[in-house]
């Protein structure tokens, strides 16, 4: 499996070439860039400009970048609406696709190839509704990334449209096959079971978001601090044809000291040895 670091670890501070020459370091072989402007600025042409020189001139790959959750830089602390493609209101849903479009934008210098994607929030429910707004969504969206060399990938999370076989049911009915699934474990783990999720999704796989957690909360641990069953994991998924890239997602809590990150970023790599 290819060995993904998302900077969702340091999502408080500014993504810079120190960053991701850390990643390197730990044994990652790519990043998943975490598109929240007060850490990747995708708005600011200098700021794309830094980190696309520094993967020009370096083997460290831009796997993948995760679509913003909120269009400011406070995470919508400051009341900022959450980016939504399911929200019932259409000027909501243009909005949401408007600002995950410019980030998506700055794949024409940083050749990242696949985008992660939320459909919804967690209070949303799973009706005939929210199924064709995902759909307008990911046509849409499609049709702009696909230009750019950018494949979607739909996340499973914790709401009742982005379970793995509703995500699935939604790429059925919407005919989307060049959509794949970003399979996080930790929320598989919190909601249908992992090897469940594996089940359901096969070999519509790209990417996994590996983190821990202890069943009830979104913790983002790192692996072996929640109660994942670890090994029993990596088997099932060592199962799967085409192996699925291992993208580490921990929360950002943990970034704070970068030696003790890069010392965890080695031990969870371990796990898909």
């Amino acid at each position: 499996m290819l060995r993904v670091l998302s900077t969702h670890l340091f999502l408080n501070h500014r993504l810079h070439p120190g960053v991701l020459e850390l990643a390197g370091r730990a044994g990652a072989q790519g990043v998943e860039i975490f598109a929240a402007r007060q850490h990747f600025d995708y708005t600011s042409r200098e700021h794309i400009d830094e980190l696309a020189s520094w993967f020009r001139s370096n083997p460290l790959q831009p796997f993948s970048m995760h679509a913003p959750l909120f269009p400011d830089r406070e995470m919508g602390r400051a009341g900022a609406p959450a980016v939504n493609v399911l929200h019932p209101e259409k000027s909501r849903r243009i909005d949401a696709m408007d600002e995950i479009k410019r980030a998506l934008e700055s794949a024409e210098e940083i050749p990242f190839k696949n985008l992660v994607l939320h459909l919804g929030e967690r209070a949303d429910g799973w009706s005939q509704r929210s199924i064709e707004y995902a759909i307008v969504a990911l046509e849409h969206l499609g049709a702009f990334a696909h230009p750019l060399g950018v494949h979607l990938l739909v996340e499973n999370l914790v709401s009742e449209p982005t379970t793995p076989e509703r995500l699935v049911t939604i790429l059925d009915l919407g005919h989307l096959n060049n959509v794949g699934i970003c399979l996080d474990l930790g929320h598989a783990h919190m909601t249908v079971g992992i090897a469940d999720a594996i089940a359901a999704v096969g070999k519509r796989i790209t990417s996994l978001h590996v983190h821990d957690n202890h069943g009830l909360k979104d913790e983002h641990l790192w692996p072996g601090d929640g109660n994942i069953d670890w090994a029993t994991t990596v088997k099932a998924l060592k199962q799967i044809a085409t192996p699925p890239a291992a993208v580490l997602e921990i929360h950002h809590s943990f970034g704070s000291d970068t030696h003790t990150a890069a010392t965890h970023i080695e031990q969870a790599f371990t796990l898909f040895d």
